[in-house]
């Protein structure tokens, strides 16, 4: 239980910093192609990230309130930010623009790419695991946290040393019992 609570607080880290990143670099990329701001209308995403954006943006301007950019980022899932980093958007989004929202990363692009995407799937699909109050405990959490906080760093040294001194995953993982 602490752990995934653990796995739920570092996780909710990477994901407000990394979606933060990669909003500022698809902001920047439609400001430089389309020169709006706006990289909603511009994104060229597949049916079911299209689908998703579409969701957020109405459930941003539900009650009657306005869409906001921050409202409907908000309400964009982990899983939306991290398929933005799949092979399928290597020409159309990461080339141009998302491979600078993790500037610290590999230097080679390419290689960047794929790390951020193996790293962003790990994280994804432990953070789920606990969110869905399933077993994690057999999970090398250790190697979790290491690229949750590699890739933090990969956006900024600074979050990554904040997260590092800020999540209790290893003083949960150094209370376990020995097995």
């Amino acid at each position: 239980m602490r752990a995934s609570s653990s796995v739920l607080e570092l996780t909710g880290i990477v994901e407000v910093v990394a979606r933060n990143a990669m909003d500022r670099a698809l902001r920047n990329w439609s400001e430089r192609r389309y020169s709006s701001r706006s990289w909603f209308d511009h994104v060229p995403l597949d049916r079911q990230g299209s689908a998703d954006l579409a969701k957020a943006r109405s459930r941003a301007a539900r009650h009657g309130g306005a869409e906001t950019h921050g409202r409907v980022l908000a309400e964009l899932s982990f899983g939306f930010w991290r398929y933005l980093v799949e092979s399928r958007y290597l020409t159309a989004l990461w080339t141009p623009a998302l491979h600078r929202a993790f500037p610290e990363g590999p230097v080679d692009v390419l290689t960047r790419q794929r790390q951020v995407r193996a790293r962003l799937q790990q994280l994804h699909f432990v953070r789920n695991r606990a969110a869905h109050h399933e077993p994690i405990h057999q999970r090398d959490l250790r190697r979790d946290h290491d690229y949750a906080i590699e890739l933090l760093r990969w956006v900024s040294p600074i979050a990554a040393e904040w997260a590092s001194a800020t999540t209790s995953l290893p003083a949960v993982l150094d209370a376990r019992p020995s097995p």
